[in-house]
Protein backbone atom coordinates (compact mmCIF):
# COMPACT_ATOMS: atom_id res chain seq x y z
CA UNK A 1 0.00 0.00 0.00
CA UNK A 2 1.58 3.63 -0.98
CA UNK A 3 2.16 5.75 2.12
CA UNK A 4 0.55 9.06 2.28
CA UNK A 5 0.71 12.04 4.79
CA UNK A 6 -2.04 11.42 7.47
CA UNK A 7 -3.20 14.92 6.46
CA UNK A 8 -4.88 13.59 3.74
CA UNK A 9 -7.71 12.13 5.14
CA UNK A 10 -9.21 15.51 6.96
CA UNK A 11 -8.49 17.06 3.71
CA UNK A 12 -10.34 14.02 1.26
CA UNK A 13 -12.91 14.05 3.86
CA UNK A 14 -13.47 18.12 3.50
CA UNK A 15 -13.23 17.31 -0.39
CA UNK A 16 -15.89 14.83 -0.39
CA UNK A 17 -19.06 16.97 0.53
CA UNK A 18 -20.36 19.42 -2.26
CA UNK A 19 -21.19 22.31 0.41
CA UNK A 20 -17.86 22.32 1.49
CA UNK A 21 -16.28 22.59 -2.21
CA UNK A 22 -18.86 25.20 -3.01
CA UNK A 23 -17.58 27.20 -0.07
CA UNK A 24 -13.88 26.65 -0.92
CA UNK A 25 -14.52 27.16 -4.78
CA UNK A 26 -15.72 30.98 -3.81
CA UNK A 27 -12.93 31.67 -1.46
CA UNK A 28 -10.68 30.75 -4.39
CA UNK A 29 -11.88 33.79 -5.54
CA UNK A 30 -10.61 35.90 -2.39
CA UNK A 31 -11.41 36.34 1.40
CA UNK A 32 -15.18 36.05 2.66
CA UNK A 33 -17.21 36.25 6.08
CA UNK A 34 -18.93 33.43 7.68
CA UNK A 35 -21.85 35.09 6.56
CA UNK A 36 -20.96 35.53 2.71
CA UNK A 37 -20.67 32.15 2.85
CA UNK A 38 -23.61 31.18 4.36
CA UNK A 39 -25.56 33.37 2.28
CA UNK A 40 -25.71 30.85 -0.97
CA UNK A 41 -27.40 27.80 1.42
CA UNK A 42 -30.57 27.20 2.63
CA UNK A 43 -29.10 25.34 6.23
CA UNK A 44 -28.91 26.98 10.02
CA UNK A 45 -25.52 28.59 10.80
CA UNK A 46 -24.21 25.74 12.86
CA UNK A 47 -24.07 23.51 10.09
CA UNK A 48 -22.02 26.43 7.93
CA UNK A 49 -19.96 26.24 10.95
CA UNK A 50 -19.24 22.61 11.10
CA UNK A 51 -18.38 22.60 7.24
CA UNK A 52 -16.10 25.62 7.52
CA UNK A 53 -14.69 23.32 10.31
CA UNK A 54 -13.86 20.58 7.92
CA UNK A 55 -12.16 22.76 5.74
CA UNK A 56 -9.99 24.14 8.61
CA UNK A 57 -9.02 20.50 9.60
CA UNK A 58 -7.89 20.27 6.15
CA UNK A 59 -6.24 22.93 6.21
CA UNK A 60 -8.02 23.52 2.84
CA UNK A 61 -9.09 27.30 4.81
CA UNK A 62 -8.03 29.38 7.53
CA UNK A 63 -9.81 31.88 9.56
CA UNK A 64 -9.55 35.08 11.61
CA UNK A 65 -11.80 37.36 13.49
CA UNK A 66 -12.15 40.96 12.86
CA UNK A 67 -14.33 42.58 15.65
CA UNK A 68 -17.41 40.31 15.89
CA UNK A 69 -16.71 38.95 11.64
CA UNK A 70 -15.03 36.20 11.37
CA UNK A 71 -13.26 35.95 8.01
CA UNK A 72 -12.35 32.71 5.52
CA UNK A 73 -9.32 32.82 3.56
CA UNK A 74 -8.32 30.23 1.02
CA UNK A 75 -5.11 27.99 1.66
CA UNK A 76 -4.36 26.73 -2.16
CA UNK A 77 -0.82 25.29 -1.62
CA UNK A 78 -2.79 22.45 1.21
CA UNK A 79 -4.42 20.90 -2.13
CA UNK A 80 -1.08 20.36 -3.44
CA UNK A 81 -0.66 17.48 -1.30
CA UNK A 82 -3.68 15.81 -2.32
CA UNK A 83 -2.62 16.76 -6.07
CA UNK A 84 0.92 15.27 -5.42
CA UNK A 85 -0.62 11.97 -3.92
CA UNK A 86 -3.23 11.38 -7.22
CA UNK A 87 -0.59 12.47 -9.34
CA UNK A 88 1.43 9.34 -7.83
CA UNK A 89 -1.74 7.08 -7.62
CA UNK A 90 -2.34 7.77 -11.57
CA UNK A 91 1.20 6.75 -12.29
CA UNK A 92 0.71 3.32 -10.39
CA UNK A 93 -2.09 2.17 -12.04
CA UNK A 94 -0.62 3.81 -15.61
CA UNK A 95 2.40 1.53 -15.09
CA UNK A 96 -0.28 -1.60 -13.75
CA UNK A 97 -2.52 -0.98 -16.98
CA UNK A 98 -0.02 -1.11 -19.11
CA UNK A 99 2.14 -3.79 -18.10
CA UNK A 100 -1.62 -5.59 -18.03
CA UNK A 101 -1.91 -4.74 -21.59
CA UNK A 102 1.30 -6.08 -22.67
CA UNK A 103 0.86 -9.00 -21.21
CA UNK A 104 -2.44 -9.28 -23.08
CA UNK A 105 -0.66 -8.45 -25.96
CA UNK A 106 1.33 -11.62 -25.32
CA UNK A 107 -1.08 -14.27 -24.79
CA UNK A 108 -3.48 -13.02 -28.04
CA UNK A 109 -3.50 -15.77 -30.22
CA UNK A 110 -3.16 -14.23 -33.35
CA UNK A 111 0.15 -12.65 -32.77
Amino acid sequence: MAKHAPTLDPLFAALSDPTPRSMLNRLMQGPATVSDLARPFDVALPTILQHLAKLEAGDLITTRKEGRTRICTANPAALAEAADWLADQRAAWEARLGRLAAFLDEQDPKK
